[in-house]
Formats: C-alpha cells, structure tokens, sequence
C-alpha cells in the first residue's frame, strides 16, 4: 500500500465521506484528489481547507458558485465544478488511483459505473450500483481490470472470509468449498416493538439506529431492513452466487459483520467494532491493513452474541429484496427506486413507516419486465418507476 495514492471520495460530506477523510487523516493511507457534495456548501468549505483537494464538486450550480467565491478569496488553489457529468470527471481522471464510492441512492450509478469503466479501485459503499446495473457494472469491472472492494460491512466480511483465489468480486465464489454466505443485520431500532405500534412510528424514531451512526436514508432503511434485501442483491452480483447462496442471519450484537460457511463445515466469520472506519481502512489499505481508529474490540465485555432467522412479516421489505434477487433485472430497478421515493416521503411525514413496503410491492409489480442492458435503459426503467411509485403514494393520500 503506497502512501502516495490519490483519492476521490464521491459523497465527502455523508457519513461514509467523513469517516473515509478521519481514515486518510490519522493513517496518511492516501492524498485527496478531488471532494464531491450535493450542495452541502459549509462542510466541504471545510473539508477543501484541511485537505486542498485538486478539484471539489457541488452537484448544484448555485452551491458550487457560492463555494468557488468563498475558495478565491482565501486563496485556495482547489478548482471548484458543478454538475453531475463532473462527478464522473473527478472519478476518471488519469491521476486518479482509488474512488470511494460513498452517493447515497441511484444518483452514485453513473459515476461509479464510469470509475469501474476507467479501471480504477472503486471502493464500494454505493449499494445502488449493484442493485440497479449489477450485470453492466460487474462486466464494466472485469473487461477493465478494475478492482472492487466492498465497503458495506457486510460485504466486507464475506470478502475477507473468502478463499484468496476466489474473493475478488466478479468471480465465482462458489466453487466446490463454499456452501453459503450469511449476511448478518442488527434488526435496527424496531426489532422487538410490537407489530401494531409499526404504523405509528416516527421519523426520528426510525433514524436512531441502536448500533451504528449513519445518514436519514440509510437509518430508515436499516429500519425497515430494507438495506439488508438491497445487500442481499448486492451479495449475489459481488460474489457470482445465486439466491440459494445467501442467507440473512438477525444477529443484535453487530458485532460478527458476516460469515461463509463452507462444505466441509467451517464458518469463517468477521467481527469487530460496529464502526465503519474499519472496513474503510481495510480497502484503502488492501491487501494491507492499517490502523482505522475505531475501538478494538472487547469480547469479554461484550454483550453475549446472539443469531436468529428474521422475522419477514415484521420485515417486509427484507422480503421484497429478496424476491427481486430471485426475479432480476428490472425489478431490483423498481424496487430500488421506489424504496428510495417512499422513504423519502415517510421521512418528510407524507406517508406511515408501514406503508414503505406497500409503496415497493406496488411499484415492483406494476414495473416494465424487461432486460436491463445499457445505462440508458436503466435510467429509463428507474425514472418510470419512481412515476409508479409516486402514483402510489398519491393514492394513499387519496384513502
């Protein structure tokens, strides 16, 4: 691991942005090429003066002409650009070594894609990309040599439980040894309320994980578990396993992050600090290892560790991102898209924390069938699933 990469961190100012520069600052793993923002204006001011990054990117013109004055007149040599064609620019530059792929949502597909097209080390933090474009994308990273690692914690584990030859994402993990992955999740915050109290929790309720900090978007889908069926298609298209592969494990504690069972039956599992520098570290250091600054991990103080199947009529949405892994294509579009338009909505007070899932099951099975072959084609069937899903969130209004 040379400390002599350069990074881009596509989302700097989200959580996974923020712990991804704590990293880079404590460990001096890498410089700072470039810092990209929606229009978080005041934390990447911020940011642009620690680090100096060669280019900052607000996705909003009004926020990158605010930033870029502010810039001049302290005399920053940083070159500000708007714009979500600059994301890609900043991704694939030729100085560029590693992107952290950290946008929140469908909005991180394309620039992340283009990384991989760019043969770049993509960490992966962007869920989307896999959800949305798994087949493009995994072919984008093979015909250009392109290295992903994942970041979700998850993911990360299975990675570092895998056989050497095999643990490089894109390749068949399965073999002849590996019997299955197991996802674990914490259950979020809702796991033992009862179920009649679901449809009127709140917002904020919702958002206070019991294990890990993280963004609104992220919080309610850890919820609802929604993120965990979105992993589980994650999983399928990073390690080459089919449904039957892949298991969720309900497991409290957060602290064995995942585990691979093998044929002979051995379970590797991964566990540490429910803390996301670790995984961070892990892939900006890769195949090193470098301090993250997370708190090692006490197992005699910890609490007793605990695993149990989940429970899918508490957890519907788990069980749609299942059946959409089953089902492919499209329908991962859909559901992707219209978890991201009823969250959305339930966190700006339009809609219950229960009719999430109504709004995905909806959306999914009134969603186009077809193959998703080209961005183009992906962006369309996301753009008309969001008009499904926002149909259906007019007709709660209207019931």
């Amino acid at each position: 691991m040379s400390g002599a990469q350069w990074v881009t961190v596509l989302g700097a100012t989200g959580s996974i942005g923020v712990s991804t520069l704590d990293v880079l600052d404590s460990s001096g793993a890498g410089r700072v090429f470039a810092l990209t923002a929606r229009h978080n204006v005041s934390l990447l001011l911020e940011q642009c003066r620690r680090w100096q990054p060669v280019y900052a990117v607000l996705v909003d013109p009004q926020a990158a002409a605010e930033l870029a004055s502010q810039l001049a007149a302290e005399g920053s040599p940083t070159e500000v650009l708007s714009g979500t064609d600059s994301l890609s620019r900043v991704a694939c530059d030729e100085r560029v070594d590693t992107v952290m792929a950290a946008i929140v949502g469908a909005a991180g597909l394309v620039p992340t894609l283009d990384a991989a097209r760019a043969g770049k080390k993509i960490l992966l933090a962007n869920k989307e990309a896999l959800v949305m474009a798994g087949e493009l994308f995994m072919q984008a990273v093979r015909e250009n040599h392109a290295t992903i690692l994942p970041i979700d914690s998850e993911h990360n584990a299975i990675f570092q439980c895998l056989p050497e030859q095999s643990r490089l994402p894109g390749q068949a993990a399965v073999g002849n040894s590996i019997r299955r992955v197991l996802l674990t999740a914490s259950g979020g915050p809702f796991l033992e309320l009862p179920l009649e109290d679901l449809e009127t929790v709140t917002p904020e309720r919702a958002c206070k994980h019991p294990n890990w900090s993280m963004g609104q978007k992220i919080s309610v889908d850890s919820a609802s578990m929604m993120n965990k069926g979105l992993e589980f298609i994650e999983a399928c298209h990073l390690f080459a396993l089919p449904p039957s592969q892949v298991n969720v494990l309900i497991h409290p504690q957060s602290i064995v992050h995942s585990m691979v069972e093998y044929h002979d039956g051995s379970v590797l599992a991964q566990m540490g600090s429910p803390d996301m520098r670790v995984p961070i570290a892990y892939g900006l250091a890769w195949p090193e290892r470098i301090p993250s600054g997370a708190e090692f991990l006490d197992l005699v103080s910890s609490a007793d560790l605990q695993f149990r199947q989940p429970d899918l009529e508490r957890f519907p949405c788990l069980a749609l991102g299942m059946e959409a892994a089953a089902r492919g294509g499209a329908t991962c579009i859909a559901v992707n898209a219209a978890n991201e338009v009823a969250v959305e909505a339930f966190l700006a007070g339009h809609i219950r924390f229960t009719d999430i899932p109504l709004v995905i099951r909806q959306t999914m099975h009134q969603a186009a069938c077809r193959e998703a072959e080209t961005v183009a084609i992906i962006l369309r069937l996301d753009a008309e699933a969001r008009q499904l899903a926002n149909e259906q969130l007019e007709a709660l209004a209207r019931s």
